[in-house]
């Protein structure tokens, strides 16, 4: 059964029609059925490019965090990659070769005590890392009540009501019941004190994010865990940490050395990273590492033959390509760690000195200003009865930027905000001419006699933001 209706009974089953002047036959094609015959490669470039020219620019797309931009050697290696599988390993070594190389290297910049003894893998994405990272806390959990003699049927994750949309779907795939802790007042993301109040004796981890998709801020994980440690004391409650860095597990270390987010916070078990974030990969690589092989369960690794040998791996997908890992490697070669810092101190001074742009229109007011991840958001001024971020959104569309519009979760579900994400290639001269695009689309707004738009127009339009409901529980 179809999830939704099909879009040819929504829009009608009119063929695609060819213009003959530049275009071998045939000159009609069927836009939902394959066609009977065979086209000329031109013919068939020309009619999909065409309508591809209806998507947006991507580059000018500040609802993403995704890597929009990269080096043409990238490219080329991506595209020289393209047919690689990446879970042939015993065809692909070198490739495999490089994958561990990059775990290697994340180990060591996320200041694993031991490097060597750091386990990790690549992913499609963060979106599977963070599955990967949920499940290894669930099967360590249960390992620990079944050793104990206990149940192990009820399994609970806490976390901030903030997080990604990723960990509602490991929740539900995998039958462990999400503990959200709602946003109140001015606190948009996790606190130590709600994480803890939260936690009981079926508590698998708690989710620390580093760079909310909300506003761009990082949870407090130091705290978390030292209010973690006190529970432990406490009541004898041990609860590991996952940290979700799908944006700044590639910002912080190069911009934040002296911030205790990573292996250095001894409760830390696993943390997971975009590869196409901040990473300035192009899309399809996610990373996660584990402290050490305690915290990855044998049990959830599969050993492929490699050379001769065996390699361990832990993955949710099967077949995916390996360009984005060679990209990844290519990144980590070409910028090092002096390179990554420049580019990540731009993405960063772009994002607060737009901030501080639009600090300055009185018509708006800063959330957040980008000092952490660089990404911010801000709102409409209270009193502003003409237009809503909802109506600043379409306006700015028609120029060319996507920059979303939504509301906050529970408990500020009253708070509706724009949110500006930085990343490379995003530079200070295109800051300024978005700048000059709000300067120019404000009067128009300012006009209106009522706001034109809610958040019912603002369509899929959120990127990680979507709503969730919170269920509050004491210890058990």
């Amino acid at each position: 059964m179809p999830l939704k209706q099909p879009r040819h009974a929504r829009r009608g089953s009119r063929d695609l029609e060819v213009n003959p002047i530049f275009s071998r036959e045939p000159v009609r094609v069927p836009r939902y059925v394959m066609p009977d015959g065979q086209m000329e490669p031109d013919t068939a470039y020309q009619i999909v490019h065409d309508e591809l020219m209806l998507d947006g620019n991507a580059r000018l797309n500040l609802a993403t965090f995704v890597t929009t931009w990269a080096e043409p050697q990238a490219q080329r290696l991506m595209a020289e990659c393209a047919e690689k599988n990446m879970i042939d390993k015993d065809e692909y070594p070198q490739t495999a070769e490089l994958e561990m190389r990059c775990v290697d290297m994340l180990a060591r910049l996320w200041h694993a005590e031991d490097p060597h003894r750091a386990t990790g893998c690549s992913t499609t994405g963060s979106s599977e890392a963070a599955m990967l990272g949920g499940l290894a806390l669930k099967r360590r959990w249960r390992h620990r009540r079944l050793a104990e003699g206990r149940p192990a049927d009820r399994p609970n994750l806490v976390m901030g009501i903030n997080v990604q949309i990723c960990w509602e779907k490991f929740a539900n795939y995998f039958d462990v019941e999400p503990r959200y802790v709602p946003m109140e007042g001015d606190r948009y993301h996790l606190s130590p004190e709600t994480a803890v109040e939260l936690c009981d004796e079926n508590t698998i981890g708690v989710v620390a994010v580093l760079g909310s998709t909300f506003d761009g801020s990082y949870e407090p994980v130091a705290g978390i865990a030292a209010a973690l440690d006190d529970l432990q004391a406490r009541t004898g409650l041990d609860v590991p940490i996952h940290v979700d860095g799908a944006s700044g597990a590639m910002i912080a270390p190069f911009l934040d050395p002296d911030l205790h987010w990573d292996f250095r916070v001894p409760r830390v078990a696993s943390i997971n990273a975009s590869g196409h974030k901040y990473g300035l990969v192009m899309p399809g690589v996610g990373w996660a590492l584990w402290r050490d092989f305690g915290a990855l369960p044998e049990d959830l690794v599969f050993h492929v033959n490699y050379l001769g040998g065996q390699m361990p791996t832990f993955a949710l997908n099967f077949s995916r390509p390996g360009a984005q890992v060679v990209a990844q490697y290519y990144n980590f070669l070409r910028l090092g760690f002096d390179g990554y810092r420049r580019v990540q101190q731009t993405s960063r001074d772009v994002a607060t000195r737009l901030s501080g742009e639009i600090a300055k229109l009185d018509q708006f007011e800063l959330i957040t200003d980008g000092s952490q991840v660089p990404a911010f958001v801000f709102r409409v001024r209270e009193g502003n009865d003409a237009f809503t971020v909802f109506d600043v959104s379409a306006a700015l569309r028609e120029r060319g930027w996507l920059v979303p519009a939504y509301t906050f979760p529970e408990n500020r579900t009253d708070l509706a905000v724009l949110r500006v994400v930085v990343r490379n290639g995003f530079s200070h001269d295109l800051a300024d001419l978005l700048v000059e695009d709000l300067h120019r689309v404000l009067p128009h707004l300012e006009g209106q006699r009522e706001p034109h738009r809610t958040a019912d127009d603002a369509g899929g339009f959120a990127h990680g933001t979507e709503i969730k409901t919170s269920r509050r529980h004491g210890r058990g």
